[in-house]
């Protein structure tokens, strides 16, 4: 007689993360995006080297690399989840990225938007 194996549910994360908050920081430029985790694709992301968006920090004499541009993406990405009905994001940081500078800038700009952190 043949035991067949258990049946598993399907992955918890799933369910619980689905979307993921993914940041990079470069010597010019912060980017950001949020990731669908069940599909793999970008839900929404922002950059300061975007067209429209780092013409009007160079016309303004704002620097796209610094803590108040991070501010500044946190606060389009927010816009732009809340415009895709995407009410809250959990926060994927890398082993070298502590809730710091910019890191912090970008997560407290998207919670002032209206985004809730999970």
């Amino acid at each position: 007689m043949v035991i067949p194996p258990p049946v598993r549910p399907e992955r918890v994360t799933n369910f619980l993360k689905p979307y993921v908050l993914k940041m990079h920081f470069t010597n010019k430029f912060v980017n950001a995006q949020v990731m669908h985790t069940p599909t793999a694709t970008v839900a929404c992301a922002a950059s300061s080297q975007e067209k429209a968006i780092r013409l009007s920090m160079e016309q303004a004499k704002e620097s796209t690399r610094d803590v108040a541009a991070a501010a500044k993406i946190g606060k389009i990405l927010g816009e732009r989840l809340l415009l895709k009905n995407v009410p809250a994001v959990s926060v994927f940081l890398k082993r070298e990225q502590k809730y710091h500078g910019k890191v912090k800038a970008v997560i407290d700009s998207l919670r002032d938007a209206g985004v809730k952190l999970v």
